[in-house]
């Protein structure tokens, strides 16, 4: 079970329940699990986006490399935040919440790793970020598990393949992972990340930061928050080239005691988050402090849909490196670009009615309004978004457009007869029904697949539908 190679099945919780007299596993209260949203409503006004939380996690884990003091200004303070926190200060880090959103760290000159916050620790997938600044610290160490042990060796197994390029050694024993620090060495190295995951990358970086050797990661994640880390461990006198990029070269420092203070960078996600509310509900809202460099494709794709947006000139970031803007979101109809699906809340945007966000996916297919056919749903939602009813009323059936298009194949002859209702033949049985391609087209058109190349030729000769071309009889 520690290794990962066993599943922990109820009826072996109860046996050891049974064995040593106590309660295993409590199961907690229901929690709610859908959300009401009543929309049509519009916004306006100006939000800033707040700094990034997987950044703030990184920096802290990364401040144990310096023995000086660092002061990480406007940190997202947030649960992920406050459990690494937790898990610092037992461990001797003096964590002092400056404001509500400053917080300043001082590192002892010896960490008391045996009195971490076992408890805290178990409750953060971050803890694992630690192996990276404490290579050295001490001989042998145990570090919970990284969230619990149900994550077992499986999914740290990223992180353990890079640290072993150092020649870290971890062992996964009864709920912890035994840690033995490897000899000192000023030797250099390179190698390959076999996953590119972003606390992979960072895990790594910040066990190159202080060994005084030159290491060459490759397969690295150029995402923001490994950025950040980077602009950190700069201001710190690490030399690292290559940021952005999937090849980092470092070059480390054994010592490093100095005061710093840094500013994470602003969230894209959240940043995305904030401009898609304001075109989903069609207004003009200003989203400002948004990082341009992460969010360029996606900016340009609104454009191309059609979705009005004005965005500032650049300007910097308080960390002195990251790109920002402001985006301002103006009154649209965007339509999605052709061939592609639109997000889900677009097509929705002007829905009144309260609906419910449900944690499931529809296997209904997305149909384009095509009047030849007559394929249109006229009540159509996302994916996972269902219409409220009044209250006693009986939900009323939904169009069942795969047979409605197996039903119009038919008729024109790009099925054979025996094909059965709400089942697609296959292509070789297309082939000796004189239809080659029609069962590949078809599945295209019934969302069991995305279009191909087949698919994008015949829509752009004119095919019946976007997707699905009948060879055959007409």
């Amino acid at each position: 079970m520690e290794q990962g190679k066993q599943n922990l099945s109820l009826k072996m919780i109860q046996r050891l329940e049974n064995i040593f007299d106590r309660s295993i596993v409590n199961v907690g209260k229901p929690q709610m699990t859908h959300l009401r949203v009543e929309g049509g409503r519009t916004l306006s006004g100006a939000v800033d986006v707040n700094s990034s939380k997987n950044a703030g996690v990184a920096l802290l884990c990364a401040s144990l490399i310096n023995r000086g003091t660092t002061v990480l200004r406007r940190l997202a303070r947030i649960e992920e935040v406050n459990r690494i926190v937790e898990v610092l200060t037992s461990i001797g880090v003096e964590c002092t919440w400056l404001n509500d959103t400053d917080l300043r760290l001082r590192r002892p000159a010896v960490l008391d790793l045996d009195a971490m916050d076992v408890d805290a620790a178990r409750r953060t997938r971050s803890v694992i970020m630690l192996l990276g600044p404490l290579l050295d610290e001490s001989r042998e160490y145990r570090l919970p598990y990284a969230g619990g042990c149900d994550l077992g060796t499986r999914t740290v197994e990223p992180h353990m393949q890079a640290l072993r390029e150092f020649d870290l050694s971890v062992e996964a024993t009864a709920g912890f992972y035994t840690v033995q620090a490897p000899p000192a060495d000023t030797r250099d190295r390179s190698f390959v990340l076999a996953e590119r995951g972003d606390t992979v990358t960072e895990n790594a970086i910040m066990a190159a930061a202080h060994r005084p050797g030159t290491t060459v990661i490759r397969n690295a994640s150029p995402n923001y928050m490994v950025q950040d880390l980077c602009f950190y461990l700069q201001m710190l006198g690490v030399t690292i080239e290559g940021v952005g990029t999937t090849t980092l070269k470092i070059t480390g420092r054994p010592e490093i005691d100095a005061e710093i203070e840094y500013f994470p960078s602003e969230d894209p996600i959240e940043a995305m988050s904030l401009i898609t509310a304001g075109i989903v509900t069609n207004s003009e809202v200003t989203v400002r402090r948004v990082p341009i460099e992460f969010m360029e494709i996606e900016l340009a794709t609104l454009g191309q849909m059609g979705q009005k947006l004005e965005i500032s000139g650049e300007y910097m970031a308080r960390n002195g490196r990251t790109r920002l803007v402001d985006v301002t979101t103006r009154p649209s109809e965007p339509a999605r670009p052709r061939g592609q699906d639109p997000p889900h809340a677009v097509p929705r945007a002007e829905y009144r009615q309260p609906a419910v966000l449900c944690g499931h996916r529809s296997e209904r297919p997305r149909p384009d309004h095509d009047p030849r056919l007559g394929l249109r749903e006229p009540g159509y939602l996302p994916d996972g978004i269902e219409p409220a009813r009044r209250a006693g009323a009986a939900p009323g059936p939904a169009p069942d457009l795969r047979e409605r298009a197996y039903q119009v194949a038919r008729r024109r002859g790009g099925l054979p007869a025996c094909a059965p209702a709400g089942r697609l033949p296959p292509a070789s049985h297309a082939r000796r029904a004189g239809s080659v391609g029609t069962a590949e087209h078809l599945r295209d058109r019934a969302g069991i697949r995305g279009p191909g190349r087949a698919a994008e030729h015949h829509r752009r000769q004119g095919g019946v539908l976007p997707g699905l071309t009948i060879h055959g009889s007409s």
